[in-house]
């Protein structure tokens, strides 16, 4: 194989390690706060193993960086955290945001790492895929065994293989709709934690954002995420599964803000594209046609509260620019 110092960072490569170096640096200062006031052992424990991996994250991104000389994103230093600030979270939604954190770092690494071709970018996405899964079943037994974990809904085992033998499985919109499929439950399901911990998240930024505008959209975010979630439920309730219970109660009175308005921007972008991805994925994943423009509705409101979120960070100068494509009528005009 090819040496890595003569081969340059793919498109792939370079936002995928982009954007890993901007979640681990945000990671490292919610962490850093979370710590100074967790009490419980277990979650201690959890967080300090989750504050070792997104510092060695970093350092290992901005190494393969220096490599090929790419300018190192500032992301989010200690400037973007205040550790003496007054306890917003409780330590039953540090383990929901560490569950949450792991389930997409899991994800995104899954999604990496097929799209890596240099020896260092392999090897880096390989252990960091190794160790989320590693945390995710870490922080599966602690919360199972607080009884604060999640599962998915029951549904009967099959007594037999079946065929499906009429057009109508795929209908919903008139006449008696089929029950959930095992995926879409799953689908549902997972876009209902989602929004479940999203409005927690959003609540205690609007608590304490320290910007107007700012505090207005995180309540704005808390209003949507409540509708969705009661969607989800609702679709739910119809085929009498379970949905998880709510955390709104982990939120804590404080209206002093731990983090920058930046930080919690980009926190909440972040969960609004999530929202997206799992939408998209509950799409693919229904044959009935009543949840399909359900899930088209909802993905389509969370992007424009997404839109609105960057107009934001623009307006205020938080938002750091990710490597892109030349632009060559550009350079074509200011040629010389």
């Amino acid at each position: 194989m090819e040496q890595n110092d003569i081969i340059r960072l793919t498109s792939a490569e370079l936002s995928q390690l982009w954007t890993s170096y901007m979640n681990d640096s945000m990671a490292i200062c919610v962490i850093k706060y979370f710590l100074v006031h967790a009490e419980d052992q277990d979650v201690v424990s959890i967080l300090n193993e989750a504050l070792r991996l997104s510092e060695t994250h970093v350092k290992e991104i901005a190494a393969i960086f220096e490599s090929v000389q790419q300018p190192i994103p500032l992301g989010f230093t200690e400037k973007d955290v205040d550790l003496n600030a007054p306890r917003l979270f409780s330590d039953t939604f540090c383990f929901i945001y560490l569950q949450n954190m792991a389930r997409l770092g899991t994800t995104a690494y899954g999604f990496a790492l097929p799209l890596m071709s240099r020896e260092d970018t392999i090897a880096y996405y390989e252990k960091c895929l190794a160790s989320s899964s590693e945390l995710v079943t870490k922080l599966t037994s602690a919360m199972l065994k607080k009884g604060i974990y999640s599962r998915t809904p029951y549904i009967p085992t099959s007594e037999q293989v079946k065929f499906i033998e009429k057009q109508g499985y795929m209908h919903g919109y008139f006449g008696k709709r089929r029950p959930l499929t095992g995926f879409e439950t799953t689908s549902i399901f997972v876009c209902l934690l989602t929004n479940i911990f999203g409005k927690v998240l959003l609540t205690g930024y609007a608590q304490v954002a320290k910007t107007k505008k700012v505090r207005e959209y995180m309540a704005r975010g808390v209003k949507i995420a409540t509708k969705h979630t009661e969607v989800f439920e609702s679709i739910l309730k119809e085929d009498n599964l379970s949905s998880p219970p709510t955390w709104d109660s982990e939120v804590t009175t404080s209206t002093v803000s731990p983090f920058s308005d930046k930080l919690m921007m980009f926190h909440t972008r972040a969960f609004s594209e999530a929202s997206i991805a799992n939408y998209g994925a509950a799409t693919s994943t229904s044959m009935r046609h009543d949840l399909i423009p359900q899930f088209f509705r909802l993905a389509t409101e969370m992007g424009k509260f997404g839109d609105d979120g960057v107009e934001i960070m623009i307006d205020h100068k938080w938002l750091e620019e990710q490597p892109m494509a030349a632009d060559r009528e550009k350079i074509f005009r200011e040629g010389k």
